[in-house]
């Protein structure tokens, strides 16, 4: 409150702001550091997804046996597709030659497989929507008190001056520019993951449905070794 124009630096408004000030910047900073982790991590996640999903289809549609495929993919014990495909074939297998209605049991399994593949896409999502659009109003409540704070010191003084209300204004200031930088890569990182999760998980229902197919003519052709023609 007390600085001078000629000593006003960000480190040294940081230092000389009020301590609610102190800790909604250090919250903010926190909620940022998360964010940025998540961004990241889930930004690899989804990446290995969609090259994983690229190749199992590849492979799949070039399979004329799918057993082969079925024993290679529960060996790997890879997410994403994988877990998808496996359940298909094992509730097929399962059913086989017991239940006439295994075709509808088929599309429930991978209805619960593509439900669960669906949760892990949208793991970390709801974090950065809090992020995105709380931390704007966490910032502007620090900038509040803090112009609040320096109102009060500006009433004690005989005479202001631009060097007597600048500095606490500018300190408030920032505490608003460090929660919108938390929420601006929050928000476009909550936008970018969901559009290409929900574009896995379409992709997941269009496989679901051919994955189907292909045990359908299974069914109708050689159902014990899943051999149908590619």
């Amino acid at each position: 409150m007390h600085a001078t124009m000629e000593h006003m630096t960000i480190w040294g408004l940081i230092s000389d702001a009020s301590l609610l000030v102190k800790a909604v910047m250090v919250t903010l900073l926190l909620a940022s550091l998360l964010s940025w982790y998540l961004i990241i991590q889930r930004a690899s996640v989804l990446r290995r997804l969609e090259r994983q999903l690229k190749g199992f289809v590849l492979r799949f549609r070039s399979a004329a046996d799918l057993q082969p495929l079925y024993r290679d993919t529960l060996q790997a014990g890879e997410g994403g597709i994988a877990p998808i495909f496996i359940a298909g074939v094992q509730e097929y297998q399962h059913l086989q030659g017991h239940d006439p209605a295994v075709l509808e049991g088929v599309e429930r399994a991978l209805q619960v497989a593509i439900t669960e593949q669906e949760i892990e896409l949208e793991k970390g999502l709801q974090f950065l929507a809090t992020v995105g659009s709380v931390s704007p109003y966490i910032g502007l409540f620090g900038t509040v008190w803090g112009i609040m704070n320096s109102f009060i010191g500006l009433s004690q003084v005989q005479q202001a001056t631009l060097s007597t209300v600048a500095p606490g204004i500018a300190e408030a200031l920032i505490a608003t520019a460090i929660g919108l930088f938390a929420a601006i890569p929050a928000v476009i990182a909550y936008n970018r993951f969901a559009a290409r999760g929900q574009t896995l998980l379409t992709r997941y229902y269009a496989f679901g449905n051919e994955l189907q197919v292909r045990l359908h003519r299974a069914l109708r052709g050689t159902p014990i070794n899943l051999a149908v023609a590619a």
